[in-house]
């Protein structure tokens, strides 16, 4: 069945930061931030994180800025992201150029790893805006995206090795 893609606005390194709906959170981990690297750039999440049931790599290794992928959420909802950073053991930002349902006008994400002596700090940032009608969705449900941002991101810890 051919599925409607919806084309939201492009997102980029301002927009994370003053985005209407904006979610951070980070953790502590052991683990090198090259085991960290290796998790976010593999197919790992959609074993280990439950919200997380589709990853499809569209571009071919290595890996960079202009690298496309599919992921899945719930099994219900697809975005279509480009990596517009990419800083290899580092960081990758990217931005949802399409997405599966309608509602969104901007979507973009950061997630970064920062060494520490004793591992690494991992942290994820979401960027959302939503359309006019879909706002106040977005209201009732942040405290809801926060926990599974949460939890996923301890879940990642926690296989991780910490």
């Amino acid at each position: 069945m051919a599925r409607h893609w919806y084309p939201l606005a492009e997102s980029g390194d301002e927009f994370l930061n003053t985005a209407p709906f904006r979610y951070a959170y980070s953790v502590e981990t052991t683990a090198p931030a090259e085991r960290i690297w290796e998790v976010l750039t593999g197919e790992d999440l959609v074993h280990w994180v439950w919200v997380f049931t589709g990853l499809r790599w569209a571009s071919p290794r290595p890996f960079g800025v202009g690298t496309v992928r599919d992921v899945t959420l719930l099994r219900v909802f697809t975005a279509r992201e480009r990596f517009f950073r990419w800083e290899d053991a580092h960081r990758y930002m990217f931005g949802v150029f399409e997405a599966s349902l309608p509602g969104l006008r901007r979507a973009a994400e950061d997630w970064s790893i920062d060494s520490r002596p004793s591992g690494s700090r991992l942290t994820w940032t979401m960027a959302i805006e939503a359309t006019p009608l879909a706002t106040p969705l977005l209201w009732i449900s942040s405290p809801v995206i926060r926990f599974v941002q949460r939890r996923a991101m301890r879940t990642i810890r926690v296989h991780v090795g910490s």
